[in-house]
């Protein structure tokens, strides 16, 4: 991981501390190229979680918005999941 990537989940760890009693539900909010086994991708990594799964194609239909609300149990949680999504070829987390 660089060093720009690192200081963004230090930066995202510290507000997520500030702002949420944890365990908390959190929303992940993922673009990823509309190929239905990058879809699945996304939802596999929130498998057994309890997560609600939402996605949505683009107008063009060139890509998939994916939602997930999931109760997480940290912010380092939250940071591990995206980092393991991070994994997926063309993701892009919001």
């Amino acid at each position: 991981m660089d060093k720009k990537t690192e200081e963004f989940f230090d930066r995202l760890k510290t507000e997520l501390e500030k702002s949420n009693t944890w365990p908390a539900i959190y929303l992940f909010k993922f673009i990823v190229p509309t190929d239905v086994e990058k879809i699945k991708q996304v939802e596999q990594a929130f498998n057994c979680l309890g997560a609600v799964i939402k996605t949505t194609q683009s107008k063009t239909g060139k890509f998939t918005s994916v939602s997930v609300d999931v109760q997480m149990e940290s912010p380092q949680a939250v940071i591990d999941k995206y980092i393991e999504v991070s994994t997926i070829e063309g993701i892009i987390s919001l």
